[in-house]
C-alpha cells in the first residue's frame, strides 16, 4: 500500500541530527575523522542509541556491534531493516554512511510524528566498519552477518598500528550479545550519497541504484635494493619505485582499454625506506581495479597481475600480489528497484537508473535478502574528503523517497 504524496520528512531535523552528528570525531578541514572502533565512533553510536530510545525504538547489538533499532509492528512478519553507517574515513566527509543511517532514523520519527503503523516491524541499522580504513576489508561487519567472512576472521583484523578488531570493539564497549546473521529481514534498504558526478551533472535529485561495481584489491610488494640515491649509476639500480610508477601507468591503460564500465587506480602506497636520498628497495601498494561487468573484472585482474610480473622482471625486481578484498558485480532486487523508482515518481523527484561505483553494505545483504539502494547527488561528485557537501534538499529528497518505498514494502496499516 502507497502512502500520499503529500507525505514527507522534516528536513531541518534531519539536517540537524546531520550536523549534530558531524560535531563527534570532526576533522581538520571541515569533515569527519570517526574511524571505526575510535573513541570518537563509541561517541557516535552512544549519540544514535539515545536518539533512538527517543524515538521509541528498541536496540539490539551483535557480537560484531552492528546496531538494529527495531519498531514493533503490528504483525510478526520479518522487519524491513534500512540504514548505512557511521563510520568515516581518516579524512571523511559529513554524509558518506552517516545519511542512510539518520535519514532511516527521520523516517522512524516521521512515522511516529505521524501515527502510522505498519504490518512489517522496521529496523534502522548501523553497521561496523563499512569503509575499512583501518580495519581491512571494508564492508566487514555486514560480511559476517551475510555470511562471507567468519568471525574469527573478522576480529582478528589488525589496524596499522597493529590493534585487533575484536579488541577495539571490546575496549568501546560496543559487543552485543545477538548471533551475526541470526536476523531474518524481509528487505533492505540503503540511503546514500552518489560519491560522483553523475547525477549533479544530469540534474536529477535522486539515483534509482540498480546494480554496483564489482571489485578487486590487489596487494602488490615489489622488491628491489636500497641503495644511495646520487652514488648508485643508473644501470645498476633496482629500484622498486620505478616498478610501482611504471605498474600504475599500466593500470591506468588497463582500465581504458575497458570503457566504458571499467576503473582502475593505485590507491594506497608503502615506500621503504622512505627517504629522500635512498631508491626505494620495497613498496607496497595496493591496486583498486572495479566493474560492473563480470567478465571484464576478471580480465581485468589478469591483465594487472601478468603487468605487474611483466614490469617486475624487466626490472630484476621480486614481486607478490596478494587480493586483500574483493566482491562480485551485484544486481539489486528488481521489485525493490521498482518501488524506488515509483516512490520517486510519485513524489515528483527526477531520477534515474545508476550504477553504484562504490562498495557498500547493501553489496553483502544483496546476498541474504532482497535489498535496494536509493542514492543522492553530491557536489562535485567529491567524496572521501572533507569538502565533501551536499544540499538539504537532496538530503529531504533521497529521504522522502525512502520513507515512502519502506512504508510500501513495510505495508501501511489503516
Amino acid at each position: 500500500m502507497a502512502v500520499g504524496e503529500n507525505i514527507r520528512i522534516n528536513p531541518a531535523r534531519l539536517w540537524d541530527s546531520l550536523m549534530a552528528m558531524a560535531q563527534i570525531g570532526p576533522g581538520i578541514a571541515g569533515g569527519n575523522n570517526r574511524q571505526t572502533l575510535t573513541d570518537a565512533d563509541g561517541e557516535g553510536r552512544h549519540l544514535f542509541a539515545r536518539w533512538c530510545d527517543a524515538a521509541g525504538l528498541t536496540m539490539g547489538v551483535d557480537t560484531m556491534g552492528n546496531m538494529f533499532a527495531t519498531r514493533a509492528g503490528t504483525e510478526d512478519l520479518a522487519p524491513v531493516y534500512m540504514g548505512s553507517h557511521l563510520d568515516t574515513q581518516p579524512t571523511g566527509g559529513k554524509y558518506d554512511g552517516v545519511l542512510g543511517v539518520l535519514g532511516a532514523l527521520e523516517v522512524v520519527r516521521t512515522m511516529n510524528d505521524l501515527g502510522i503503523r505498519t504490518r512489517h516491524p522496521i529496523v534502522v541499522t548501523n553497521w561496523t566498519n563499512e569503509e575499512g580504513a583501518r580495519f581491512a576489508p571494508a564492508m566487514l561487519a555486514s560480511g559476517v552477518f551475510a555470511g562471507i567472512h567468519t568471525e574469527d576472521y573478522a576480529k582478528a583484523r589488525l589496524d596499522p598500528e597493529g590493534l585487533r578488531f575484536g579488541d577495539e570493539l571490546a575496549r568501546i564497549g560496543w559487543v552485543g550479545d545477538e548471533v551475526v546473521g541470526a536476523r531474518k529481514i524481509h528487505a533492505m534498504f540503503e540511503l546514500h550519497i552518489e560519491q560522483g558526478p553523475i547525477l549533479e551533472a544530469e540534474g536529477r535529485e535522486i539515483g534509482v541504484v540498480t546494480h554496483g561495481q564489482g571489485l578487486w584489491w590487489l596487494e602488490i610488494t615489489l622488491t628491489g635494493k636500497d641503495a644511495h640515491t646520487g652514488s648508485t649509476p643508473m644501470a645498476m639500480r633496482v629500484n622498486a619505485g620505478l616498478g610501482m610508477a611504471r605498474i600504475t601507468e599500466r593500470v591506468h591503460q588497463i582500465a581504458m582499454s575497458h570503457q566504458p564500465g571499467a576503473v582502475g587506480a593505485v590507491g594506497q602506497v608503502k615506500v621503504f625506506p622512505n627517504s629522500r636520498n635512498v631508491i626505494p628497495g620495497r613498496v607496497v601498494f595496493t591496486v583498486d581495479i572495479r566493474s560492473p561487468e563480470q567478465g571484464k573484472l576478471d580480465l581485468m585482474r589478469g591483465e594487472v597481475e601478468r603487468a605487474a610480473h611483466a614490469v617486475a622482471a624487466e626490472l630484476g625486481l621480486g614481486c607478490s600480489i596478494e587480493p586483500v578484498g574483493h566482491f562480485d558485480p551485484v544486481t539489486f532486487d528488481p521489485g525493490l528497484v521498482g518501488v524506488v523508482r515509483s516512490a520517486a515518481e510519485r513524489l515528483g523527484y527526477s531520477h534515474m537508473d545508476i550504477v553504484s561505483g562504490a562498495g557498500h553494505d547493501a553489496c553483502w545483504i544483496n546476498r541474504v535478502a532482497p535489498t535496494v539502494m536509493v542514492m543522492c547527488p553530491c557536489v562535485g561528485g567529491l567524496s572521501h574528503n572533507e569538502a565533501e557537501e551536499i544540499s538539504p534538499e537532496w538530503a529531504a529528497a533521497g529521504t522522502d523517497v525512502l520513507l515512502h518505498a519502506v512504508l510500501e514494502v513495510a505495508g501501511v496499516v489503516g
